[in-house]
């Protein structure tokens, strides 16, 4: 099997000509996917359209080996430097379509044609985020006033003052799970309150205190600053909106793959989804958006990988060999 060559005008090569596997996705999911099948002496190479979230981690303290935490940008950074020393590519830009074609797929980017003889999308989500400036919400993010992840860091949020913005029962579950940390936990109301009298009831037997008005205004100063619609006004030491995510599933839907109700990839046990050859790994499979979860998944797809096209390659040497037997050389 032969490789197509990246050069300064882009992929050269006889069309037919197909790398292992392409990687759609630049976090830790895809990274770590490309580790393994680089290790594996397979070809790869990993599509980043520098969209994913893991870079906006101010510092996680969760992840093994990194007791004083480690920030996001840092740890891609490591996974960037591990994959170039087994030889994997890394290139920026988005993958535009993927069309299955037989035993192999094609892609697109720009003006770019990649074949591959295997896909895995570690595409990730997009977070559902409050209505502020862009600039104001990264700003907040790198200072820890705005977490969307509390069993990422609900430990550095202990004994806070916190907010949690959503007023569904996905806001009420955030709410009740941060305030097992001890915080003092105000449920917030985007638009509107939606929950009973029995989620009420619950919320006010473990301490948490219900708005009463929506969200009309957010400030990020020293702190996360409040207006409600009735004209009450709040501080608090850190917001988690509680807003839900979006899947970025588009490629699989372009190529069939069955989603779940929330709009996830649905993967078998080896990461594989309903299209032969498709894989999926990370934030986008249904499941616990973690990176350590995301780094198991791409341990198992990139061995499933691996071991298939072994068995693929080795399926194709026998057939040929069947059509063209040894020759029976005579005693001498």
């Amino acid at each position: 099997m032969m490789r197509l060559r990246l050069t300064d005008q882009g992929w050269t090569g006889d069309p037919e000509e197909v790398i292992d596997c392409l990687i759609v996705g630049g976090g830790p999911a895809g990274l770590m996917t490309a580790i393994y099948l680089s290790r594996f002496l397979r070809s790869c190479v990993v599509y980043d359209a520098a969209a994913g979230r893991a870079a906006s981690i101010p510092r996680s303290h969760n992840l093994p080996g990194f007791p004083g935490g480690i920030s996001g940008v840092a740890f891609l950074a490591r996974l960037q430097a591990q994959l170039r020393e087994y030889g994997g590519t890394i290139q920026r830009g988005e993958i535009d379509a993927i069309v299955a074609s037989g035993d192999h797929f094609s892609a697109s980017c720009e003006l770019n044609v990649l074949y591959a003889r295997t896909v895995v999308l570690a595409t990730g989500v997009v977070n559902r985020r409050p209505e502020m400036p862009d600039a104001m919400h990264d700003i907040g993010v790198a200072r820890g006033l705005l977490r969307y992840c509390p069993i990422c860091d609900g430990y550095e949020a202990r004994r806070m003052n916190v907010a949690v913005l959503g007023g569904s029962g996905h806001g009420a579950e955030e709410a009740e799970f941060l305030r097992a940390y001890g915080a003092k936990v105000t449920l917030l109301a985007e638009h509107s309150l939606d929950l009973g009298p029995t989620e009420l009831a619950k919320l006010d037997q473990q301490g948490i205190d219900v708005a009463p008005s929506p969200v009309e205004q957010l400030r990020l100063g020293d702190c996360v600053e409040v207006r409600l619609a009735n004209g009450l006004e709040l501080q608090f030491d850190t917001l988690y909106p509680a807003l839900g995510s979006s899947p970025r599933t588009r490629l699989a839907s372009l190529l069939g793959a069955q989603l779940s109700e929330s709009g996830c990839v649905l993967t078998n046990a080896h990461q594989q989804t309903s299209v032969k050859g498709l894989y999926a790994v990370g934030d986008a499979v249904e499941g616990l958006d973690q990176i350590s979860v995301a780094a198991g998944q791409a341990a198992i797809a990139a061995t499933a990988i691996h071991n298939m096209l072994r068995d693929r390659d080795s399926g194709l040497s026998s057939a040929i060999a069947g059509l063209y037997p040894a020759r029976s050389v005579p005693p001498t």
